[in-house]
Parts: structure tokens; C-alpha cells; sequence
């Protein structure tokens, strides 16, 4: 398994623990997140899309592994993740041009896992 692989481990592992420890607060945002990603007017695919795109914004590499992969298994190609990543990099400058690094390495460890 590659690093994105172990960053989604990770994030899995954080919601194991959160339900441990915190089981009402993670519920609430759970069911939160059940309902915001639910598809009506935006398809799952374009959700994700943007998901990636704040995840570049946010510079945080586990929401980008997590939403690289949301996105390609519904279907967007890596030429979308990579559109939607660098309107990051228009709002957010520099910084996010940097993030593109885990979105590249994400998408190159999740499509070879596919072939």
C-alpha cells in the first residue's frame, strides 16, 4: 500500500477512535456529512470535485487522499481532479500550487491500484 492509502487508514482510524471517545459529537457530524454529500442538486462526482478543491484550499493531505479517491470512484477523471485543483490555486495562490504535490502523488497511487 502506498502513503494515500495509509492517510485514508489514518482517517478511518481517527473515526474509530472519535466513536470511542466522543460517540455523540461524531455522530452528529457523521450524519452531517451523510446528508450534505447525499446527491440532489450536485451529482457525487461534483461533489467530490469540490471537496478535492477545498481540500488543496485547506492544505490538509488527509482530505485530499480521502476526496481524490471519493472523486475517482465516482467517476471523475484525472483531468477533472486536477481542473478542480487548481481552482484552489487561483483562490488560494502559492501555497495551494504546493498541495498539488499530494493531489499528483494521490492520483497516481489510487489510478495504479485500479490497473
Amino acid at each position: 500500500m502506498g502513503t494515500y492509502t495509509d492517510k485514508l487508514r489514518d482517517v478511518k482510524r481517527l473515526i474509530g477512535f472519535l466513536q470511542n471517545e466522543t460517540p455523540n459529537q461524531i455522530k452528529g457530524f457523521q450524519q452531517f456529512m451523510s446528508a450534505v454529500e447525499t446527491e440532489d442538486t450536485l451529482s457525487k462526482k461534483h461533489k467530490e470535485l469540490i471537496n478535492v478543491a477545498l481540500a488543496v484550499g485547506a492544505q490538509c493531505e488527509w482530505c485530499i487522499a480521502l476526496h481524490v479517491k471519493g472523486a475517482l470512484d465516482a467517476g471523475a477523471t484525472k483531468e477533472e481532479i486536477i481542473d478542480a485543483s487548481m481552482q484552489a490555486v487561483l483562490m488560494h495562490g502559492g501555497p495551494a500550487l504546493m498541495y498539488m504535490t499530494p493531489v499528483k502523488n494521490a492520483l497516481e497511487e489510487f489510478l495504479a491500484e485500479k490497473n
